[in-house]
């Protein structure tokens, strides 16, 4: 579905790239977390992926579309196959919930009959049945990230873009947003989300992608947990890409105790050094087919 294949970026200016060598393959149907402190190349990544910038080295492809080959006059086209949330909602202040949704879909090229039909089942899935007559500024934040959501799924994309999408959302909110998202991947669309909160990455422990430096520097395929230090800076508990165990250490796979022998190693000088006597053989050591001995 998503693939970059040593995909490097530098902006002029910089000293050292946004991307640095990058590889990595999403699949369909996959949630991925992106993680990493600002300027680690998060954000620069998914530009790659909406083709706002154009890779130095390497190759994209984006659900069998090799991005070297799509024309400038076809991007806005392409643009409709991917959604994409953003942190500041980016509504149309002076259109309604309704509106806005609806928005999206007249720019796709549907028509009105389809609109009047597509935007009511999209707003009853993000739960907003009841706002479609609203205007963004009578919502709360949480629901107008809903109608935000409602906006970039209404063409039913086959991939989903959230950047920051809990960032101005309060604890219970983000939650919600979250499990919306959850919802929407459990429909069959790729999810990718960006993000520094580290608890909504544990309570899903999806696929978590780790990024310092414009490089990728953990790729945890499954029960992915938020493994940035303090500061977001660099890995905690990590060396080479892998997980590094220390007493007390919370990862994302129990560390198992050390087996405990149910039995003493004996010593070699418990053991007995004298041979016991056998008693003598009764049995005839005649080999088997000695003459005269019946075999049974």
């Amino acid at each position: 579905m998503i693939l970059l294949d040593h995909v490097t970026k530098q902006y002029p200016g910089d000293k050292r790239p946004a991307l640095d060598d990058v590889s990595l393959h999403i699949a369909p149907n996959e949630f991925v977390f992106l993680v990493g402190k600002s300027g680690a190349g998060k954000s620069t990544l998914l530009k790659m992926i909406t083709k706002e910038e154009a890779p130095d080295s390497g190759k994209i492809i984006i659900g069998g579309i090799d991005l070297d080959y799509t024309r400038k006059k076809d991007i806005p086209n392409y643009r409709r196959r991917i959604g994409v949330v953003f942190q500041d909602y980016k509504l149309l202040p002076a259109r309604t919930v309704f509106e806005n949704v609806a928005f999206a879909l007249e720019i796709a090229g549907m028509s009105n009959y389809e609109i009047e039909k597509t935007v009511p089942k999209v707003l009853e899935l993000v739960g907003l049945a009841d706002k479609g007559s609203k205007f963004p500024d009578q919502l709360s934040g949480g629901e107008q990230q809903r109608v935000s959501i409602a906006r970039a799924i209404a063409r039913q994309p086959k991939v989903l873009i959230a950047d920051e999408p809990t960032g101005n959302l309060d604890v219970l909110t983000r939650q919600e947003i979250i499990d919306l998202l959850k919802k929407i991947n459990d429909y069959g669309t790729t999810v990718l989300v960006t993000t520094h909160d580290e608890s909504i990455v544990n309570h899903l422990m999806k696929r978590v992608i780790t990024l310092k430096d414009g490089k990728i520097v953990s790729d945890q395929k499954q029960h992915g947990i938020y493994r940035l230090d303090s500061d977001n800076d660099g890995m905690s508990g990590f060396h080479n890409g892998r997980p590094i165990r220390k007493p007390g250490q919370s990862l994302s796979r129990p560390v198992r105790p050390a087996q405990v022998a149910t039995r003493p190693a004996a010593s070699n000088a418990a053991r007995p050094t004298a041979k016991i006597a056998r008693p003598a053989a009764t049995r005839s050591r005649k080999p088997l087919n000695t003459p005269g001995r019946r075999v049974i």
